[in-house]
């Protein structure tokens, strides 16, 4: 099974290439650009510099979320546009989860999984490694910061922090047994992508083209702003 796997998250902007598991190709930047104007083209000159086609793509996979309401957006329209014609089947693979897959090796680790979500929030998750796989020991949301470091003294032995927001919480929380992953490992990357849509395959919950959606975990800062709009509205009347 060959895999094109896309992720726009977060400021990284990657795409990977793999066959059965195997990395063929991939592509990996982090210099603040636009994903508009970098993931389509990285997709491209990747899949063209490594001798395929798109007609050879049996599963494009996208981390689908949490992260940056735009570059979630972007990361969802470019898999829609490149598999909707092409009625190549989607993964819609968590973000949280995807950044686990590279530090899955650490058996027995627990990995912290976590990205900014500003106002003294994170999205996180949290997984056990276990060798060739992982263990979810908490699910995808936005969780404070503060009821995050409660959780995670409930969990004893090394913990190690993954993602762009592993700094926030390595500088922020007081648990003596966080560790950060090596930088290399740190931030979000499509072969974990393409891990994560693996296991979603194996399990036949792929979905099609036209059915791919965000999870965004969290309204964003103009729904609230609507929202708290409404609610003063009824209260005048």
């Amino acid at each position: 099974m060959m895999i094109l796997a896309l992720e726009s998250s977060a400021t990284a902007c990657s795409v990977a290439l793999t066959r059965d598991g195997a990395l063929i190709a991939r592509n990996w930047q982090n210099s603040g650009l636009t994903h508009s104007r970098t993931l389509l083209p990285m997709a491209d000159s990747l899949l063209k510099n490594s001798g395929h086609t798109l007609d050879e793509v049996d599963v494009i996979a996208v981390a689908a979320g949490p992260g940056s309401f735009t570059g979630l957006r972007i990361g969802v329209a470019t898999a829609k546009g490149l598999a909707w014609p092409r009625e190549i089947p989607c993964a819609a693979c968590s973000t949280l989860e995807s950044m686990a897959w590279p530090l899955a090796h650490l058996e027995g680790k627990i990995l912290v999984c976590a990205m900014d979500a500003r106002r003294k929030q994170v999205y996180n998750a949290i997984f056990r490694a276990t060798g060739e796989g992982l263990e979810r020991l908490r699910p995808d949301r936005a969780i404070s910061l503060e009821d995050l470091e409660a959780e995670l003294r409930e969990l004893p032995g090394e913990k190690i922090l993954v993602g762009d927001g592993a700094q926030l919480c390595y500088n922020t929380l007081t648990d003596p047994d966080l560790r950060l992953a090596p930088e290399h490992l740190r931030l979000q990357d499509a072969w974990g992508v393409a891990r994560s849509a693996q296991e979603l395959a194996a399990r036949g919950a792929l979905v099609r083209g036209a059915d791919l959606v965000p999870v965004y975990h969290r309204l964003s800062q103009a729904e609230r702003e609507r929202l708290e709009k409404l609610k003063l509205e009824q209260g005048e009347r």
